[in-house]
Order: C-alpha cells, then structure tokens, then sequence
C-alpha cells in the first residue's frame, strides 16, 4: 500500500568512488552539475563541521514523524547517509540525541532532513554531519505513514537510493549514482582549475581582461559624466 512500504536499493555508488569524491568541495560539484543539483540555502550544517559523503538510504514521511526514520536507522549499514523528506515541516523536529547517537553506532555517515532537529547543543559538539532546515524542541510522533528506499525530493534536489551524497560548509548535493564516474572527474578538474586560478591571484599574474570583453560583447556603455537626477 503507498505510504507503509520498504524497497530494496538495486545499487549504490561504489565506496572507491565515495572515497574519491570526500576530497571534492560541493561548490565545485554543484558548479559541473549545472548548479541545478542542490538542495537550497536552507539546508544547513549543524554539526561540528565534519565532511558529509555517502551513499543515499533514503526515507518519506509525513510531517513530524519519524516512525519510518526509526525503520531506516535499523536497515542502515556503515557508510550510508540518511536522506529524509519531511516535507520542510518544522513544528516537529523529526531526531534527537539519542537517534543521532544511534546512527553513530551503526556507522551511519550523516544526516540530510528536510524536517526540524532538536538538541543543537549536542549536534554541535558531534563530528556526526547532519543537515536539517531548522531547529524545534518538539518531539516527533511515531505513527506513520512513510516509506523507504524511495526517490525523494529536498528542494528541488531528487535523492534516488543508491545515490552519492556529499556535504559541507556551504551545504549538500546529490550525485546520480549512474553519473558519478563522469561527475567525478568533471570535478577534479574543477577542482584544479580553481587551484591555478588561486596561485595566479596570490602571484599577481591574474588575467582579468575576461570582464571586458564580456562588457563588450553585451554592448555595456561607460558614460563619461555622471548620472544627475
């Protein structure tokens, strides 16, 4: 019945891979993705700043209840992220401490919810990345419904299970596991392509006439007086 079902994940981004993404900043990954893949400004980081990779476990559930969130915590294996819509509700925080300690425990990689969190004092003194678009100090419920291992949306961003998560300080984006090796390496590229950019900045030999020609090619005009009202 829709609402009270569990699927299997089919695949998942293989941990070589994962692996090899942790490295990577988010921006530069959203950036080669056509920055169409992320979340939105309001899923934030509210952890002790570790890096957020792993592979999609992903959960559905009603607003502020997290019965299938429990479900998921128990079919977790290590390495996997969470990835929760909670429809962006925030009346009800759908974790706590003692879940969140839970997902240690089981080797969870870290948390996505579109949904509320609660005891932010000990989020923050956790190495446990976990992204949440608020904070209440209401409990959830525990009845369902809610399903798992499902595609999902946060945002915008479509979460399919399988898929490769990957978080900082600037927020979470979702690779398509049947993308990942191409993404990967468009990445990398990005990735040091910046690195370049960077020591021409701090050398001073830093090529600025793109901006120019930009101008020029969109017809901007310099007044020479100036503008009076």
């Amino acid at each position: 019945m829709i609402g009270f079902r569990i699927f299997p994940r089919a695949a998942v981004v293989p941990a070589d891979l994962v692996e090899a993404f942790r490295p990577i900043p988010v921006a530069n990954v959203s950036d080669v993705m056509s920055r169409t893949a992320g979340a939105g400004a309001q899923l934030r980081p509210w952890h002790a700043g570790a890096k957020l990779c792993g592979v999609a476990l992903t959960v559905r559930t009603r607003p502020g209840d997290n019965l299938m969130i429990h479900k998921a915590l128990d079919l977790a294996q290590p390495g996997d992220v969470i990835v929760v819509d909670g429809d962006g509700d925030l009346n009800n925080a759908l974790m706590g401490e003692l879940m969140m300690a839970l997902a240690i425990k089981r080797g969870v990689a870290g948390l996505v919810l579109n949904g509320a969190v609660r005891d932010l004092d000990w989020i923050r003194r956790s190495d446990l990345p976990v992204y949440a678009v608020g904070v209440t100090h209401r409990g959830p419920y525990k009845e369902g419904p809610g399903e798992i291992n499902t595609s999902i949306s946060i945002g915008g961003m479509v979460v399919a299970p399988g898929d490769l998560m990957l978080g900082d300080a600037d927020g979470v984006v979702c690779v398509p596991k049947a993308e990942a090796v191409e993404i990967c390496e468009a990445a990398r590229a990005k990735s040091a392509a910046e690195g370049r950019q960077m020591n021409s900045i701090l050398d001073g030999t830093i090529d600025r006439s793109w901006i120019d020609a930009e101008l020029a090619r969109r017809k901007c005009v310099a007044i020479n007086e100036p503008q009076t009202r």
